[in-house]
């Protein structure tokens, strides 16, 4: 099946199921499933997008909305108090996109803000991890609630299943931090 058999089968889908989401999503996820079944490592949408100026491109909602879609798709102005009332958005068509993430990122290293662009990148991160395993992580980064090997596994885990290294590389630090201050989880 040719990778635009599969797009027009994932369209086909989602529509059926009432869901409108973009042909440029569609087409991402098939790259991002073909390139893992192939064993590559899959394509960063992050890596191909456009440099943004803060100076004309700030506030991105108002001088890009071009730019910013939700999860599924939708653009800014398809999200509306009429369209939540009558039950046609749903909490998935609100989520961010890590491209629109990557573009806040952006300006806010353009105006000199690295820490607050890092934190960004890692909302980014976290925006392919469910938000039940997030809670799980969380809970499993309070002290005394994991053991160092269950927190290096968590890493591992943000690492090769979620592509979230920089996630990954906290829970690693916290695990270190835990170890030698006595906060770990007796095995």
């Amino acid at each position: 099946m040719s990778d635009e058999q599969i797009s027009a089968l994932v369209d086909r889908m989602a529509r059926s199921k009432g869901v409108d989401v973009s042909p440029d999503l569609i087409q991402e996820a098939v790259k991002r499933v073909m390139a893992v079944l192939s064993g590559e490592s899959a394509p960063s949408v992050i890596s191909s997008l456009k440099r943004l100026d803060p100076r004309s491109d700030y506030p991105i909602a108002q001088k890009r909305p071009d730019l910013v879609r939700t999860a599924t798709g939708l653009k800014l102005e398809e999200i509306n108090l009429d369209q939540v009332q009558a039950g046609k958005i749903s909490f998935n068509d609100i989520k961010i996109r890590p491209e629109t993430l990557e573009y806040q990122a952006q300006i806010a290293e353009a105006v000199g803000r690295p820490q607050l662009a890092g934190n960004i990148r890692r909302a980014a991160e976290m925006t392919r991890i469910t938000d039940e395993r997030l809670l799980e992580i969380y809970e499993a980064l309070r002290p005394y609630r994991s053991t160092k090997k269950e927190l290096l596994d968590i890493a591992s885990e943000l690492e090769t299943q979620y592509q979230a290294r920089a996630c990954a590389a906290i829970v690693r630090e916290a695990a270190e931090v835990y170890d030698k201050r006595g906060r770990l989880k007796s095995s």
